[in-house]
């Protein structure tokens, strides 16, 4: 029986542990060669675009593809599940919650891994949507003492941070000096759509992590050359996909500053196939597009809690 999953009814059964422990298994399978990955594609018109991602992970016996659409009204969000064994359908999924959690699920783990332990003080560049997953799972991963923020919009960027502080019980605060902000963090977190560097490479703390998570278009860059430049190493949830829409990495690529496999795979260093952090004095970046098969390795998990716990409707098919 194939089921129909709502926004609520993911809600009632994701937590940030399933996503956690979701996205890291989606890695390791990845890195072992049990998971299949195809990086994003996308069809545009005058007005929207249609982007999708696909793959297939065979220690679960599923396959499928995420699909979204963007358009100045709304972005919806989908995840089809399929049995790898006959092709039939398992689930259609609402993925706009799923996505996000999955999104700084995968912030988290790449700060669980290359983060120094003692790390205390986080920025964030963002105040969305996303922006609120990425702080949970950072928090999750690391015993952050407190949270500063950069937002464009202040009276948002205000209401965001006293939201945030109530759930997370720690200060979560506005930052007026990007600069020194910069510089007094043990972990940069970048969640944004900006098109230009959103602050100075020189400026990071000798040991900071960065986690690039905005930056899957072109158009898009977060961070800048010198960033790139001072981390000890640089790692990319896949090489495939960093290749075709990290809109950070590719100018060093393309200037030979940056080599395609001198970037490591988040499952690689998950699985001790490289090196992570080597020294405390290490600047280490994280560069995430997202995967299909983090959605997919996480809808199978939000299926199989929705389906004990009796909800989505049948699909006629």
């Amino acid at each position: 029986m194939a089921l129909y999953l709502t926004e609520d009814e993911v809600r009632q059964v994701l937590t940030l542990p399933d996503a956690l422990a979701a996205v890291e298994q989606a890695h390791r399978w990845h890195a072992t060669g049990e998971a299949i990955d195809t990086p994003r594609a996308r069809s545009r018109t005058p007005t929207s675009a249609l982007h999708m991602l696909h793959g297939a992970v065979l220690p679960l016996g599923v396959m499928g593809y995420k699909s979204y659409t963007t358009s100045r009204e709304a972005a919806r969000f989908w995840v089809h599940l399929f049995d790898a064994g006959n092709g039939r359908p398992l689930a259609v999924i609402e993925a706009d919650y799923l996505g996000m959690m999955r999104t700084g699920a995968t912030g988290g783990l790449s700060a669980r891994v290359l983060a120094r332990a003692d790390a205390r003080e986080a920025l964030v560049f963002g105040a969305g949507w996303q922006a609120r997953s990425q702080i949970a799972a950072l928090c999750a991963v690391r015993d952050i003492a407190r949270v500063r923020v950069v937002a464009r919009r202040r009276d948002r960027l205000e209401a965001f941070c006293a939201e945030q502080s109530a759930l997370l019980g720690r200060p979560v605060e506005a930052v007026d000096d990007v600069e020194a902000a910069v510089r007094a963090a043990d972990v940069v977190v970048t969640i944004t759509t900006a098109t230009e560097p959103l602050f100075d490479g020189r400026w990071l703390a000798n040991g900071a992590h960065v986690t690039a998570a905005g930056s899957n278009a072109l158009i898009r860059r977060e961070i800048d050359e010198a960033t790139i430049r001072r981390a000890a190493l640089v790692a990319v949830d896949a090489r495939a996909t960093a290749l075709g829409e990290s809109g950070d990495l590719l100018p060093a690529l393309e200037k030979g500053r940056l080599s395609e496999y001198g970037m490591a795979e988040l499952g690689e260093l998950l699985t001790g196939m490289r090196p992570g952090r080597v020294s405390e004095a290490d600047v280490t970046l994280f560069e995430s597009q997202g995967m299909a098969i983090q959605d997919l390795v996480l809808a199978h998990r939000v299926l199989d809690k929705a389906r004990a716990a009796g909800l989505g409707r049948e699909l006629p098919y």
